[in-house]
């Protein structure tokens, strides 16, 4: 159903990470990575990987680097942080350099199984926590540097395919729900997205939805 990239350096909470995805997803695959190195390596293999669970804190990380350098390297692959840290502004921040949730080891299982779900059917999932304490769709916005409405022209050299594409994401359409919607295959979906990032110049999808707020799409779909 999904494959899902555990990369943490301590295996008690891989094992216990790929049990919780187990219950929750029937015949998802699970991988199994323990330094940044190595998640870098296995991500660009060419998996077809959904999701990647990331330690913030293991080794070769390097505070945000190593999220920021797996980003560019696969930015069609969702990564959401696993990690013992509690401040805002860091977990605020990851969103910022590309991740699309946060989610607290301290958490139950029933929470990071719900919190996976969530992060699979397209949305962005942060700790009960953190939105009790008013983190809030402008916060996120005002932490990205391209969080500023797209441009006509950025949005005038997507092809017709991608403009498609892009209207699903602002929907919060996970890849699988936009390849059945579209009738493409879900590879061909993650070429679109990866393009679309590129030429809106932004991190991840969350911030190309943030960029693309209240544009009329039908108006780019005439043409």
């Amino acid at each position: 159903m999904y494959n899902i990239l555990v990369a943490d350096d301590h295996p008690l909470f891989r094992d216990a990470m790929i049990n919780i995805i187990k219950q929750q997803f029937i015949d998802c695959t699970t991988f199994e990575t323990q330094d940044l190195p190595q998640t870098l390596q296995f991500s660009a293999t060419g998996s077809e990987l959904d999701l990647i669970l990331l330690d913030l804190n293991m080794p070769g990380m390097a505070g945000f680097d190593g999220l920021i350098t797996l980003r560019n390297q696969s930015p069609t692959v969702p990564v959401v942080i696993v990690s013992a840290e509690q401040d805002k502004k860091i977990i605020l921040q990851t969103l910022a350099y590309g991740a699309v949730g946060f989610i607290t080891k301290s958490s139950s299982k029933e929470t990071i199984a719900n919190a996976l779900v969530s992060v699979l059917d397209g949305d962005v999932y942060l700790p009960p926590e953190v939105i009790r304490q008013g983190a809030s769709s402008s916060q996120l916005s005002n932490l990205s540097a391209n969080s500023d409405r797209v441009s006509d022209t950025k949005l005038a050299s997507l092809t017709r395919r991608q403009l498609m594409v892009l209207k699903c994401m602002s929907k919060g359409q996970a890849n699988k729900q936009i390849a059945a919607d579209l009738k493409i295959s879900e590879t061909t979906v993650k070429s679109h997205v990866s393009e679309i990032l590129k030429k809106l110049g932004v991190y991840n999808r969350v911030q190309a939805v943030v960029s693309c707020t209240d544009i009329d799409f039908s108006q780019y779909l005439k043409r």
